[in-house]
């Protein structure tokens, strides 16, 4: 036997461990120090460990697809323990008015968002990025130290999507932020709008999106507070699927509304006309709008019955180098409008319906867009679209997995926002549950287990309850709005009854398209239809589970290919190809 020096043992994980490092090597990652301590055997140990998600595969040397990577802070293997344990236990309703919220509950001014150090023509580009590297690693650190963890919500730690952020704020003359209307103030960061209105100087509109699934009066009530809070903010409604865009509508027993929108895809006329008002203010006769004036003119005289298939948009200026720009405000005459907001708020649906036709793709799966891309709306209007980022805050984690901004399918423990909707909403009468086993209380494992019961959820091979997969199916429900959590300002149940006869309700229902007959879009439940709403849940099924399938694999799937699905799946839904449903409380 050959001498020599034995070998130490080598376990199978410190391999793993080896052949993760050597990969991310190999891909040549640009790693930025996040907070990452390693966690030695156990991952308790490592309570700022740094999750990556929506990893895609390697297509070739030199190719860095994860570059723009979603990344947050993870929970320990102890805390989710202890989370799914709690959801054993019994649910403690909250009242109404615990619904109302503040901003300045979420963000503090000591919590900030990072923003570009200053730099000069003088720095070369290696040395630009290793400025930022240096600034964004002390950025953390500052937060780690003065804050817990734990008490934070999830927040962007990856570098390359600030950068983007930063260059769109950059090339914009006008800064459109959106939200959507049902979590208004808990996506708006003040520190952002200071930034832009006082140290940049710019003009910031925000826009209150998907105005269709709540009520008018609710929207008004929003409008109000951020223009009570907000003196330099202009504020506008909006919604990308009006009432002309629609093919039916109804509700079920329960009081899931299923709304199923045409195939082909309109200009949100109404919304677009009060962007447009906003912009013309501000522009003045510095830039000429004439050529949009006339688009959205056109589009609202065009007869919306005509069918005709969704043009395909120009191509796409995508950025993704660092790079140096000096700021010209209208350069060229041109006016370029900076559209950024959280993910899942609708941004790209946004774009799409104010040009009228499909130029920009869309997914339900946060962290879609990578990098930030622009589209001429006219000659003299250009679009940026920013990729989502979540803003440092206080936020309940729970909530912003009802917002859209932490993927569904990528839960560890979806149990506690279960938790959190079903003491905010009767979820239990919603989706018209048995209890499980039988009792006279409920906790959120009992409703997940009542859904996997009611829709056949089981597991592959001992054939239980597939208690997750019902987490995950009531979780996207919310999210798309067919069970809608409405969060509202401060004092609105006082004054709901102002705010319902106020006389902005009639501007939210002309943006909607509703005439004064149909209301605001709100619809009573049918009570003698509950079957067929049932047979309609039961087709959806394989909708979502594709949808988990593509999110859990790190793809997204475009709204054409969702329509391709749907036409499949169902002979009676030749003509619906898209559902959009809403529930109000």
């Amino acid at each position: 036997m050959p001498q020599g020096r034995r070998k130490t043992p080598f376990s199978g994980k410190a391999k793993k461990e080896q052949l993760k490092a050597k990969r991310e090597r190999r891909q040549g990652e640009n790693k930025v120090p996040l907070l990452q301590r390693p966690g030695g055997d156990n991952e308790s140990e490592s309570s700022s460990s740094v999750r990556k998600l929506n990893y895609q595969p390697t297509k070739g040397h030199g190719s860095k697809p994860n570059r723009y990577a979603l990344q947050f802070f993870s929970e320990s293997n102890e805390e989710i323990k202890q989370m799914k344990e709690f959801s054993r236990q019994v649910l403690v309703p909250v009242e109404e008015k615990d619904l109302e919220i503040e901003a300045s509950d979420f963000f503090e001014d000591a919590l900030d968002f990072p923003k570009r150090p200053a730099w000069n023509f003088n720095l070369s580009k290696e040395q630009l990025e290793a400025q930022e590297n240096r600034y964004f690693h002390e950025y953390l650190n500052k937060i780690e130290v003065n804050y817990d963890l734990k008490d934070l919500s999830y927040f962007e730690l990856n570098l390359e999507t600030w950068r983007q952020l930063w260059r769109v704020l950059e090339l914009s003359d006008i800064i459109l932020f959106i939200v959507d209307v049902r979590f208004s103030a808990t996506m708006f960061p003040p520190l952002l709008y200071t930034y832009v209105t006082k140290d940049l100087g710019k003009d910031f509109i925000l826009v209150l999106n998907k105005i269709d699934l709540v009520p008018a009066s609710l929207v008004v009530a929003w409008k109000h507070y951020f223009q009570q809070h907000y003196p330099l903010l202009k504020v506008c409604m909006f919604t990308s699927i009006p009432s002309y865009n629609l093919v039916s509508q109804k509700a079920d027993k329960g009081g899931l509304q299923i709304r199923r929108r045409k195939g082909r895809l309109h200009m949100a006329a109404e919304g677009t006309q009060k962007l447009f008002d906003v912009c013309q203010s501000l522009v003045g006769d510095k830039v000429n709008l004439t050529t949009w004036q006339n688009k959205i003119k056109s589009e609202m005289h065009e007869d919306i019955e005509n069918d005709e298939k969704v043009e395909i948009g120009e191509t796409l200026h995508q950025q993704n180098e660092t790079g140096f720009y000096q700021y010209e405000k209208f350069k060229g005459g041109i006016l370029t409008v900076g559209c950024i907001g959280q993910p899942n708020v609708g941004k790209s649906s946004l774009m799409n319906a104010i040009m009228g036709k499909k130029v920009v793709s869309i997914s339900k799966t946060p962290g879609h867009t990578k990098h930030f891309q622009t589209i001429f709306l006219t000659p003299q209007v250009r679009l940026c679209d920013c990729p989502g980022l979540v803003f440092p805050s206080k936020v309940p984690k729970p909530l912003q997995v009802l917002m859209g901004s932490f993927p569904i399918a990528q839960l560890r423990e979806p149990y506690s926002t279960i938790r959190f909707l079903a003491e905010r909403l009767d979820l239990i009468k919603m989706l018209r549950i048995e209890h499980p086993y039988n009792d006279n209380t409920w906790s959120p494992m009992d409703i997940c287990d009542g859904w996997a019961k009611k829709r056949v959820y089981l597991t592959a091979r001992a054939a239980r309850l597939d208690t997750y997969r019902a987490a995950n199916s009531i979780l996207r429900m919310a999210l798309d709005g067919k069970i809608c959590l409405c969060l509202r300002p401060i004092g609105y149940l006082k004054e709901k009854e102002y705010w319902e006869k106020h006389v902005g309700v009639n501007e939210v229902r002309w943006i909607k398209a509703f005439s004064q007959e149909e209301g605001d879009g709100e619809f009573v439940p049918e009570t003698n239809n509950s079957e067929s709403s049932d047979e309609e849940v039961k087709n959806e099924d394989s909708d979502e589970d594709q949808n988990v399938k593509s999110e859990t694999e790190n793809t997204s799937s475009s709204e054409d290919e969702d329509d391709a699905n749907k036409l499949k799946d169902s002979h009676q839904r030749l003509h619906h190809t898209y559902h959009k449903s809403s529930l109000y409380i």
